[in-house]
This record gives structure tokens, C-alpha cells and sequence, in this order.
């Protein structure tokens, strides 16, 4: 006698509401990570979604600026039920992750003056440059493949943010739009005008309380949104944008300070992107941590949004996919760079520099590959050991 199939459960928006609490609860291991749960989840376990509706969802994180794992869900539940969808997906998935963040760096503000705490984030410090390197070295590898102009368009891009100490815009604007004349069929015959698109302007808001190292809440707002607007790739790529503001430009953050909010971005669950509530909290509190996460995320939600049917109609065009490219390949060099500048203020001394070697070779072991998250508690541990 044959079994019976086992019937799956129907997709509803409840369900998945309650799928992306788990996960934005529980998720580890980054935007890579958290995708091909999702893929395993809602395609293989559930059905839910075709492997066409995944591809197409992965394809359009990969292109549109935004943290990677976050659109992705966004985008599933904007299949199911439009904009509101994709807002009933985004809030339990971004939640539980900023609550947990939110209160580690309570505690971290209240504690960060304990020498534990300082060896703590003496080993954390190194692997999560080590960290930083694997994932531009990868994100130019997935994108660049043997590819030289890419590869060129990164290098020249980490050289420039190491000479500058910063993360240049205009310099990702200019290697997408290389990649979609170079990628997308050549200069167009017909003239277009093509108007100039500029940053997101960093002015204070008039009638905001000054906060912190003289920051207003809308300066905050203003300076979070922007960094989620020009991110590609993957969810560290926000890093030189991060670090260019909090630590650079606005000194509300110093450069250990900075490290650690990083930290925090690998070791909890969720979107890597979380970093900027921790960070957001040390500029500014509760209100700070709140304003970052909404700006940070706003434009994530937007770009799923407001050109779906755009999308859905013209994935393939080759001069969009070229933009991908040349941004892309700008966003794995900037993401190096900053891992170089960043390292000049983390690494001081043989003894941490020792850690990120060790952190580096444990990342680059293929048979008993140790999982990020689980590498960041064990470079505590050994701060904690040997600081």
C-alpha cells in the first residue's frame, strides 16, 4: 500500500510572518547564510515559492543597493501581498534582531570602561578584519570572476579609499555606470539627457536637540539612509560607508568603537546591517538606535517597492545588469580598502595581529570551516586569555 504524500501547509501571510520572526530571531551566519535558509525553507521544505520566484527575488538583492538578506525577504512578501507584504515580512525579521542589539549595547555603553570588556574587543578587533577581507575577497571573486576590467575597477577603488581614508560616492556611481556602457551595449545612439544624481544631503533638521558629538537626529537620518542607498553586494559593503561617517567625517564613533559595532553585526542574528542600531545607540541612545535602524532599512524597502513591476518585467536588461557590475566590483574594492584603514587603528602590536592571522587561516579552511559568528566568540575569548 502507498503512502500518501504528506500535505504542505498553503502560503499565507501569516505564515510568513511568523517564518521571518524565527529567522530574524534565530538566523546566524550573515546575508549568504540567511538566503540559502530561505531557499531551504520556503522552496524545498514548503513550497511556497517556485525556484523561479526565488532566483528572481536573489537577482534583484543582488542588483538593487541594500542589504542583501533583508530585500530578499522583502521581496518574498512583496509576492504575496504587494508593499504591505513586503512591510509585514521586513518588521518581524528586522525586530527581534535590533531588541537583542539594542540591549547588548546598553550594557556595552554602561560596561565599554572594564578592562574585560576592553580584552574582549582586543581579540573580537582582529577576526572581524579578518572577517571583512574573506567577504571582499569573495563578493570580487562571485562578481569579478576572470573578468580583468572588473578587477581593475577594484583595485582601483581600494587603492583610493586607502590613500583617502574614506569611501568615495562618486566613485560608485561612476564604475556603475562604466559597467552599464561597457556591459550594456556601448554609448546610446540616441542622445538622453542624464541627470546628475547626488548624495543624500548631510544638513541637520531644524528643530532636532543636539545630541552627542553634535549630531541632530536628522543629520543622523540623513547620514543612515545614505549609506543603505549606495550599498551593493552584501550587507559589509555598508562598512566603508559606516566608517567614513561615524568615524571620519562626524567623529561620533572611534575607531574601536566602530570595530565593535561591527562585531555586534556578525555575532547577532539577522541582517548584517543591524551594526548601524548599535552604533546608532552609542551616538544618540535609545532614539539614536531607533533612527538608524529605520533609515538604514526605509531605503532597503523602497527599492523592493516602488519599481517591483519595473523589475519583474526587465530583470534581464543588459545595461541594469551592467550597472551591477561595475558597482558591484567598486563595492568589493571599497569593502577592502576599508578593512585596510580600519586595520591600521585595530591591529597595533604582534599579539593581535597574531589573532587576525589565526582568524584569517581558520576563515580560509575549506574542510572545518568555523562559522563567523562562532569565530567572533572565540577571538573574545582568546582577548579575554591573552590581553
Amino acid at each position: 500500500m502507498e503512502s500518501k504524500p504528506v500535505a504542505r501547509p498553503a502560503r499565507t501571510m501569516r505564515g510568513l510572518f511568523f517564518y521571518f520572526l524565527r529567522l530574524g530571531s534565530s538566523g546566524f551566519g550573515g546575508p549568504i547564510a540567511l538566503a540559502g535558509y530561505m531557499r531551504r525553507d520556503l522552496v524545498e521544505r514548503r513550497g511556497w515559492y517556485s525556484e523561479d520566484e526565488y532566483q528572481q527575488g536573489l537577482a534583484i538583492a543582488q542588483t538593487m543597493p541594500g542589504p542583501l538578506a533583508a530585500q530578499l525577504a522583502m521581496w518574498l512578501g512583496y509576492l504575496e501581498r504587494g508593499g504591505l507584504g513586503a512591510l509585514l515580512v521586513a518588521l518581524p525579521f528586522i525586530v527581534p534582531p535590533f531588541l537583542i542589539v539594542t540591549a547588548v549595547a546598553v550594557l556595552y555603553a554602561h560596561y565599554q570602561g572594564l578592562s574585560q570588556v576592553q580584552s574582549i574587543f582586543f581579540g573580537v578587533g582582529p577576526a572581524v578584519m579578518a572577517i571583512i577581507a574573506i567577504a571582499a575577497y569573495k563578493l570580487a571573486r562571485s562578481t569579478n570572476k576572470q573578468d580583468p576590467v572588473l578587477w581593475a575597477v577594484a583595485a582601483i577603488v581600494c587603492t583610493a579609499t586607502v590613500i583617502s581614508g574614506a569611501e568615495i560616492v562618486w566613485l560608485f556611481i561612476g564604475a556603475g555606470l562604466f559597467g552599464s556602457l561597457y556591459y550594456g551595449g556601448g554609448v546610446p545612439r540616441l542622445r538622453s539627457s542624464v541627470a546628475s544624481v547626488a548624495p543624500l544631503p548631510l544638513t541637520s533638521v531644524k528643530g532636532f536637540a543636539w545630541l552627542g558629538a553634535g549630531a541632530s537626529l536628522g543629520t543622523m537620518a540623513a547620514f543612515f539612509a545614505k549609506a543603505s542607498a549606495f550599498t551593493f553586494g552584501s550587507g559589509l559593503a555598508v562598512v566603508p560607508f559606516l566608517h567614513q561617517g561615524l568615524v571620519s567625517d562626524h567623529h561620533w564613533l572611534t575607531e574601536r568603537q566602530f570595530t565593535d559595532a561591527v562585531a555586534m553585526g556578525l555575532i547577532s542574528p539577522g541582517p548584517v546591517v543591524i551594526m548601524g542600531t548599535f552604533a546608532g545607540y552609542l551616538v544618540a541612545g535609545l532614539v539614536g538606535a531607533v533612527i538608524a535602524t529605520v533609515a538604514i532599512f526605509t531605503p532597503t524597502y523602497l527599492f523592493v517597492v516602488v519599481p517591483g513591476r519595473l523589475f519583474r518585467r526587465f530583470e534581464r536588461h543588459p545595461r541594469r545588469q551592467g550597472f551591477v557590475k561595475g558597482a558591484t566590483a567598486a563595492a568589493a574594492g571599497a569593502i577592502a580598502g576599508a578593512a585596510i584603514v580600519i586595520g591600521r587603528q585595530t591591529i597595533s602590536g604582534w599579539l593581535s595581529a597574531a589573532i587576525g592571522l589565526v582568524a584569517l587561516a581558520l576563515l580560509l579552511q575549506r574542510r572545518m570551516k568555523m562559522p563567523e559568528p562562532a569565530l567572533v566568540v572565540v577571538a573574545a575569548a582568546a582577548g579575554l586569555l591573552l590581553h
